[in-house]
């Protein structure tokens, strides 16, 4: 670098010359700089070739004494910069002066070394000029463009470069690929990123244990009847090439398999008071539960029905909880019973996943085994399905044949690499398992396609882009658990953000954001201020923010490593409690340009994420908000059944010591990093860290299967409360089982059962409180007396 070669040309004959070239000197170099600093190493070594010019010809009088006034400490070759960096070596006056001459008199002149001096003076002041004009201007075929002149304009010339039109044109890219495995759209994904301009693109891939259809179908049969049914509800004898495709997506995937005979008993959501009246009428042990799909996690449910007995389960939704104009009647859907990553044999399967027999099934086939006519009233009012109270319970035979194989899942993963701070990655994913009906790869690609596009003009970000696209999504987030696994330790400290396109547009009336608390502020003002110019004129839908569960592969990074995430989507429906979960079922996508066919909704998800992913990449103080955790946490405990525990006190002590720490921070520390005057790269990079790691402090050990373990994030429900508090404080079922998995008759026994659960729960949430607390008084701590801050 020209700072070496400074300290390179003035050794030998010039070491008598007081020079520092210490290595402990910020060599962080701005690239932009280099290309002059190599323009004055060359002034160097013509300066150089000069004194040994007149050494060789006998030109040993080195000139005139220096006038005193001359005579001061000679400063080092460059100047540091307020922020650490070096300054071009030719803005330094006294660059020149940088070369020692030897004493001498004025009497020792040799007249004739006068001529020769000053035409090599002349030859070298000409050459300099050359070289400084080359490398000052350049010429025209490399001179880099520049950059836009702030983050407005940046923003602004970013957001112009997406459009509907290119979205639609990479999506019927993607569709008109020959070949629709897992495979060959990874490696296409993989050749289109290198062509957008990523130079750092990986393709990976996991040899993972995977649960598919059998060779035969799954089948439900009638014993009164003897008839034999599909999951959809065709009759068996009547299925034909067309019913193929239906049956390669109607299955659970990681049930057990196997036969079973059993009645059929109506449980509707598998609610604590649904299975509570079941028992009361029938026993239910190896009995085969009926289940609506909404108001709890699925794997939560299942696990409920497992405790009381239940030997199989038959899963449906209800006609009443689908969106409007969307008709699923004939149509069973698959699920998944894998919590995340690869079973590694058959022994993982069972843990932490239900021992049940699970099999989807249609709505209209749920009716049949209900024995239920419709589910339409008067008028235009929908009616849930429901057995009539005088119904007789049929008697089934359930019939898994899925199987289990070894296949490879592919991941590919591209990086835009950051300027500033490299090892800090914001990742934005996606999934390509079955990415035809959703349209997320496209929009990926037009994101990636914008942001490259910038840096062909000079742009740089902050931080580095970490692009994913993930495999094995639909049977358990596998692509993106098996990645995250292998690179844990090195995301726990560089990973800041995830942006999740999951599933961007599965529907066109609602725009939804769904954010951890810590990007909740930075999620609505993003939101308002798309929506002003929204798709639909003046009539746009109000900002939509919530902190619910994210569906997809954000699950890991969310769940596992508590990076703060978000996503943006257009959904069909309102997220009300009982269709919540309803993601859970993966139907038969809805092609892209069927759903929305002028590619306007994907335009307009493609946009705000674009903003979302620039302000995390380039904001010096990522845009976390530390009061927005602590208000958010207050909320949580304003549920009245928290006032009888014997932890309230301590826990509202809590929440509010975090508040009011928070909101110092937030105003004492972040505010003035914000300004640039006063901005600190230590500083800022040391603030950051602590906004990083806050979100981990709510990260608990346990909790209720389909429940996320950061207890930041909540289920749909009248009242905000914590996860884990509302599971165990309903699951009566969990605490009615002793030790050795008997069932507790004695009412104080269970009581007492429940009452340990709970209380267990709250020294969760007390923990984490007092975690995060700690955390902020030590970011207080930090900068308090910091040297940098006034």
């Amino acid at each position: 670098m020209a700072y070496r070669k400074v300290c390179d040309a003035q050794a030998g004959p010039l070491v008598a010359e007081t020079l520092h070239c210490s290595a402990a000197l910020d060599l962080d170099w701005d690239l932009d700089k280099e290309e002059p600093q190599e323009a004055a190493a060359s002034m160097e070594r013509v300066q150089m070739q000069h004194v040994v010019e007149r050494q060789r010809s006998g030109c040993s009088d080195p000139g005139p004494d220096p006038d005193p006034e001359l005579m001061e400490h000679i400063q080092p070759a460059v100047s540091v910069s307020p922020h650490g960096r070096f300054e071009r070596l030719q803005e330094d006056p006294n660059y020149i002066s940088h070369f020692t001459r030897t004493p001498g008199h004025k009497g020792q002149r040799r007249p004739h070394c006068f001529l020769l001096r000053y035409l090599l003076g002349t030859s070298a002041l000409f050459v300099l000029g050359l070289l400084i004009g080359w490398f000052t201007h350049g010429s025209p075929a490399t001179k880099a463009p520049a950059a836009p002149s702030d983050s407005s304009d940046l923003l602004e010339e970013l957001l112009r470069r997406i459009t509907a039109d290119k979205i639609d044109a990479l999506q019927s890219s993607l569709s008109s690929q020959p070949e629709d495995s897992e495979e060959a759209r990874a490696r296409y994904l993989y050749s289109q990123w290198l062509g957008l301009g990523l130079t750092d693109v990986r393709l990976s891939n996991h040899t993972v244990l995977l649960s598919l259809p059998g060779s035969t179908p799954n089948t439900v049969t009638d014993r009164s009847s003897h008839q034999c049914f599909l999951p959809s509800g065709i009759p068996c004898d009547q299925r034909g090439a067309s019913e193929l495709p239906r049956r390669q997506l109607s299955y659970a995937a990681y049930s057990a398999v196997g036969s079973l005979q059993g009645e059929v008993v109506d449980v509707q959501y598998g609610g604590v008071d649904d299975l509570r009246r079941a028992k009361d009428t029938v026993n239910l042990t190896n009995q085969i539960a009926v289940v609506k799909l909404g108001q709890a996690p699925l794997l939560y449910k299942l696990s409920l029905l497992a405790e009381v007995g239940f030997g199989g389960v038959l899963l449906y939704v209800d006609p009443c909880d689908t969106p409007p104009g969307r008709h699923t009647g004939h149509q069973a859907p698959r699920v998944t019973l894998n919590p995340g990553g690869n079973p590694t044999d058959a022994e993982d399967l069972r843990v932490g996943i239900s021992s049940l027999l699970v099999q989807p099934i249609s709505a209209f086939l749920a009716k049949t085994l209900l024995s239920t006519s419709t589910a339409t009233g008067h008028g235009d009012a929908c009616v849930p399905i429901a057995t009539p109270p005088s119904a007789e319970r049929k008697k089934i035979t359930l019939t898994v044949r899925n199987q289990l194989s070894y296949k490879k899942v592919f991941n590919v993963v591209g990086y835009l690499k950051g300027r500033r701070n490299p090892d800090r990655h914001v990742l934005v994913g996606s999934r390509h398992d079955n990415d035809r009906g959703g349209g997320a790869s496209a929009i990926m690609n037009q994101l990636i396609a914008a942001l490259t596009e910038q840096t062909k003009h000079g742009w740089v970000p902050d931080r580095t882009a970490v692009f994913c696209s993930w495999g094995g999504t639909a049977l358990g987030n596998i692509g993106s658990y098996e990645w995250g696994k292998e690179n844990t330790v090195v995301l726990q400290s560089s990973a800041v953000a995830y942006v999740s396109l999951n599933s961007p547009v599965r529907g066109t009336e609602t725009l939804r954001a769904t954010a951890s608390p810590t990007l909740l502020q930075l999620t609505l003002d993003i939101q308002r201020r798309q929506l002003l110019s929204c798709i639909r004129g003046g009539n746009c839908p109000a900002p939509a923010v919530s902190s619910l569960q994210l569906p997809g592969d954000v699950g890991f990074f969310a769940n596992q490593l508590a990076v703060p995430a978000l996503e943006f989507a257009f959904e069909q429906t309102k997220a009300e409690e009982a269709t919540s979960f309803l993601s859970e079922a993966q139907f038969s996508p809805e092609l892209p340009e069927t759903l929305d066919p002028l590619f306007k909704f994907h335009e307009t998800i493609a946009k705000i994420t674009a903003e979302a992913i620039l302000r995390l990449l380039n904001d010096p103080v990522l845009p976390f908000y530390p009061l927005d955790i602590a208000l958010d946490v207050q909320n949580k405990l304003k549920e009245k059944s928290l006032a009888s525990s014997s932890s309230a006190s301590a826990l509202l002590s809590s929440a509010a010591l975090l508040r009011d720490h928070a909101a110092f921070f937030q105003s004492e520390t972040m505010r003035p990093a914000n300004d640039p005057k006063e901005r600190d790269p230590s500083h800022v990079r040391m603030l950051n860290d602590v906004l990083r790691d806050l979100e981990k402090s709510f990260v608990v050990t346990r909790a209720p299967l389909g429940v996320f373990r950061n207890l930041l994030y909540s289920l749909p429900g009248a009242t905000p409360q914590f996860s884990i508090l509302r599971f165990w404080q309903q699951g009566a079922l969990h605490c009615g089982a002793g030790s050795a998995g008997r069932v507790v008759k004695h009412a104080a026994e269970r009581d007492s059962l429940c009452h340990g659960a709970r209380n267990q729960s709250l020294a969760l949430v007390l923990r984490a409180l007092r975690s995060a607390q700690t955390l902020v008084r030590f970011g207080l701590d930090l900068f308090e007396n910091y040297p940098g801050r006034k």
